[in-house]
Parts: C-alpha cells; sequence; structure tokens
C-alpha cells in the first residue's frame, strides 16, 4: 500500500514536470515559426515540392540598395506584425523583374510584403524607396501603407503557387 502511494506521488510529479517542460516548450516552438531569414532557393519552388509562393516582383526601379521579401499569414493577429513574419528574403536589388521562392509552413492564406531600400540605409525613406504587396492592393495615404490582411490575403494549397507583385514608389 505505501509502495502504491509512493509510486501515485512519484506519477503525479513526473506528470507535472511533463507538463511544465511542455508550457515552456510550445512558446519556444511557436516562437520558431517567426523570423526565419533564409535564402531564395529556387529549388523550393519546383512542381511537387509546396506549399510554397513564387513570387514575381516587378518594377524594381533599380540595382540600388536591397529587396526584402517577408512573409506573413493573413491574419489580423500577424499581417504586418513587427515580428511576426514567417520567411524573409533579403537580397541586392536588381532593376527590372526579381522572382523569389517562399516556402509556406503549411497550406493556408498567407501575404508578402516587399520592400526596395534604395540607398541601404535599413530605414524606409518614403522619398526614395519602393514598396509593394501580394494581390497589388491600392496604397494611399489614409491606410498608411497597410492595407487590410484580406486585401493581401492568398490562398495556398500543397501546390506551388505563383503571384505577382508591382513595385510603387512615391
Amino acid at each position: 500500500m505505501v509502495y502504491r502511494a509512493a509510486l501515485k506521488t512519484r506519477a503525479v510529479k513526473t506528470g507535472a514536470v511533463g507538463v511544465l517542460a511542455l508550457a515552456f516548450a510550445l512558446p519556444a516552438a511557436a516562437a520558431g515559426q517567426y523570423r526565419n531569414e533564409i535564402r531564395n532557393d529556387m529549388s523550393e519552388c519546383r512542381a511537387g515540392s509546396g506549399p510554397a509562393l513564387l513570387v514575381t516582383v516587378d518594377g524594381v526601379k533599380s540595382s540600388a540598395g536591397t529587396l526584402r521579401v517577408q512573409s506573413y499569414r493573413a491574419n489580423a493577429a500577424e499581417w504586418l506584425v513587427k515580428g511576426k513574419w514567417l520567411h524573409r528574403i533579403e537580397v541586392p536589388a536588381r532593376a527590372g523583374t526579381m522572382t523569389f521562392c517562399l516556402p509556406m509552413p503549411a497550406p493556408g492564406t498567407y501575404g508578402v510584403a516587399v520592400r526596395h531600400d534604395e540607398n541601404g540605409n535599413g530605414k524606409t525613406d518614403i522619398s526614395s524607396d519602393g514598396g509593394a504587396m501580394s494581390n497589388n492592393p491600392s496604397l494611399n495615404i489614409f491606410n498608411l501603407g497597410k492595407p487590410s490582411y484580406s486585401k493581401v490575403g492568398v490562398a495556398v494549397g500543397q501546390d506551388v503557387k505563383p503571384i505577382r507583385i508591382h513595385m510603387r514608389y512615391m
């Protein structure tokens, strides 16, 4: 009887430790899903390698500075929220058209934001830098360049989904 009680106490303690470990592991796992800086690996957009977005960016004004492409989940809690981007590709800008492969963690609805930091200072300079988003929503003074997630959301299934984004400059 005493032995059985000791086993029960030990099981409860072990279970509590397991629950505690799980409580700490979940936020760490959730944090790992964000802020993934990746290289532009076009092989991840071959047929059958999805889910992914094959993003063609048209209208890059110059080959100066850097182009940053970031993916987000298209929902109110994550779209354009600082630190909630899933993948980021940052490369030297090349005037004209550039293509990127953004793998997605699972089928779902995602948005893409593109920024051309023309002078490479890491800041958004409205007078020179360019920007764009998936589905090419209109940008104006009233939405301050942050259209709703419902306007930029792109449904991504198990396959690679091609999209075109058109850069805008002031």
